[in-house]
């Protein structure tokens, strides 16, 4: 069962809205509807409870760069006396085209340094993730350009619509399980 849930991202103003921060995205789509409306600072993490039917649910996003997601993860895990598999992380995916939606119950980092971290600081990989899609690369750009840079604004509704159902998907994860939710969340878009 489902009892945090993390979202990767870099902080800071200068990372506010770029592809690498899809998972911030979702905990303050889901902290809007759920309230409270702000995180607590922790020393690794900040963190917020919310109720979701009638359970206390974590969700927190790293107060370190993307590079180290690992420290906050494990920290959340050891704060609250989890396991790996009671944790939801929240990644971007360039592997998955823009608007589409993965959720795994583990697996390998694939070469995402903040899934790779957590995968290091929690010397497992068997934990449950919800991947966003951000679209490939463009050839004439570099993978960190590309991740921390913006959406493009004909984008816009496409990723509003995705971290929309991101938030329900964590919902049906907590709700009805990672298979019920993997069956009716996982996609790519047309």
């Amino acid at each position: 069962m489902i009892s945090a849930v993390l979202g990767l991202g870099n902080i800071g103003s200068k990372y506010a809205g770029t592809r690498h921060n899809v998972g911030f995205m979702v905990i303050e789509k889901l902290l809007t509807q759920y309230k409270p409306l702000k995180l607590e600072r922790e020393a690794e993490y900040d963190r917020a409870e919310i109720t979701v039917a009638g359970s206390s649910i974590i969700v927190a996003e790293p107060t370190n760069y993307m590079n180290n997601s690992g420290y906050a993860a494990n920290a959340l895990l050891q704060d609250y006396a989890l396991t790996p598999s009671e944790l939801l992380v929240l990644v971007d995916d360039f592997n998955l085209p823009l608007g589409g939606i993965r959720i795994r119950r583990g697996g390998t980092g694939g070469g995402h340094n903040g899934l790779e971290s957590i995968i290091e600081q929690l010397e497992t990989d068997q934990f449950p993730r919800i991947r966003l899609g951000i679209g490939q690369v463009p050839e004439s750009e570099s993978v960190v350009d590309f991740v921390l840079g913006a959406f493009e604004r004909d984008d816009e509704e496409v990723v509003n619509e995705m971290i929309s159902s991101a938030s329900d998907a964590v919902i049906s994860v907590i709700n009805d399980g990672i298979e019920q939710a993997m069956m009716k969340y996982n996609r790519n878009p047309a």
